[in-house]
């Protein structure tokens, strides 16, 4: 809980290896860190380790008394994060003093003996349910998944139409300082899955991924450098690190197959221009003008222009080329909304607002000009599915069915405001 009133919620003591009050020692040492302003991840007390990590108002915390992988227990403390979300919607105090039960079961089921065990909260909710009568009825039919080495996904599932839903997301993160020179960016991706197939499935997904094609002797400069990948625990790494295959038996329904990151230069697909002007300190107006930097055939969905205004003006006045200006007081901004933005068009939104005699500027600071947008069927890398090919034992045919979205992150501006 938070450091104004500590104490232990809830513990698990797996291995019975570290004594249940060291975790005493924990507030106090993570006091005297914050207080020198040199906390740290990992802290030790004697012999025994503490691995945190903060969420809400809670502590997560992991006892060891030996040199445990630390990338393992901290894999596993978000994963107990992401498990009792989908569980109780918001983990925080309260749903945990209101789900002792389950809790306690979950934490049986997530970890044994200290290594863990099933922790695909699809695969859970099938027999560790909210309700606690259901709870106990449950637990007497243990699903196959518990003792198969796919754990993540149950047998026996049927679909009248076999499909695969592909979703390719990418998001930019850019920074443009106020002379129009990109600081920082970089492209973060994701590709999703929505399985609907029967039986258990392998499938074998080909990106144009540069590494491959450089194995293959077929780099024609149409290929992606993907850094920090990340894949879901169903794709066999292995066959990935021999062949660049990604072959795995998908869960079911919605996943996310993998993560990556591309440090790349990226061109701003939506280029803003701003403009300030002030009247003898008694009103202010601003010129906005949004380009965009993206293939014609392309459209913008939902841009959002976010253009900070002095906390003391008022009486706002908007005109736009397109779209609809508004202003959103309690955050201090002008918000701008284009529905549908086309690659290569230009907009211009002028907006006039009434000032007090008085000057805050330099108490303010200069907020950056932020943009929300999502392009579909589109991605900046230049990432493609190559193939998807689905075999299962029946040998029936499936379709794979592949998007592509390009959305921003966080995308930033400085202006001279």
């Amino acid at each position: 809980k938070e450091l104004s009133s500590p104490y232990v919620l809830i513990c698990r003591n797996y291995k019975g290896d570290v004594d249940m009050a060291e975790i005493d020692h924990f507030l106090p040492l993570l006091m005297t860190q914050e207080e020198e302003g040199l906390t740290c991840p990992i802290m030790s007390h004697g012999n025994v380790h503490f691995l945190w990590i903060k969420h809400t108002n809670l502590y997560l915390v992991a006892t060891t008394n030996k040199n445990s992988n630390a990338s393992l227990v901290y894999a596993f403390l978000y994963k107990v994060v992401e498990v009792f979300t989908e569980y109780f919607t918001e983990l925080e105090e309260e749903s945990i003093q209101d789900n002792f039960v389950v809790v306690y079961e979950l934490l049986d089921e997530l970890m044994d003996f200290g290594f863990p065990q099933t922790t695909d909260s699809k695969i859970l909710q099938e027999y560790i349910t909210q309700e606690g009568t259901k709870l106990e009825v449950a637990k007497t039919k243990v699903p196959t998944t518990v003792t198969n080495a796919v754990s993540w996904r149950s047998e026996g599932i049927k679909y009248k139409k076999n499909e695969v839903f592909i979703d390719v997301i990418e998001s930019i993160n850019l920074l443009v300082n106020a002379n129009g020179s990109v600081m920082s960016s970089d492209i973060v991706g994701a590709v999703k899955l929505k399985t609907m197939l029967s039986g258990m499935p392998e499938l074998r997904l080909g990106l144009n991924d540069r590494a491959l094609f450089a194995l293959t002797g077929r780099d024609k400069g149409k290929t992606v450098t993907m850094e920090d990948v990340k894949f879901h625990q169903c794709v066999r790494l292995s066959r990935f690190e021999s062949d660049r295959t990604i072959s795995f038996i998908p869960p079911d329904g919605e996943s996310e197959l993998m993560s990556y990151r591309i440090n790349t230069h990226v061109k701003p697909l939506i280029w803003i221009e701003s403009v300030i002007e002030k009247f003898s300190h008694s009103r202010v107006e601003i010129m906005v003008k949004a380009k965009g930097q993206f293939k014609k055939q392309s459209v913008a969905n939902n841009v959002e222009v976010r253009v900070p205004v002095p906390s003391d003006a008022d009486s706002p006045k908007f005109k736009t080329s397109t779209g609809h200006a508004k202003y959103v007081p309690e955050k201090n901004l002008a918000v701008w909304t284009i529905k549908s933005f086309p690659g290569g068009k230009e907009f211009l939104m002028r907006a006039s607002f009434g000032l007090p005699s008085v000057e805050n500027d330099e108490m303010e600071g200069k907020p950056p000009i932020t943009v929300n947008f999502e392009i579909p069927y589109f991605t900046v890398s230049g990432i493609q599915v190559r193939y998807m090919k689905i075999i299962e034992k029946s040998g029936y045919q499936a379709l794979p069915w592949v998007r592509y979205i390009t959305q921003s992150g966080d995308y930033q501006l400085r202006s001279n405001f």
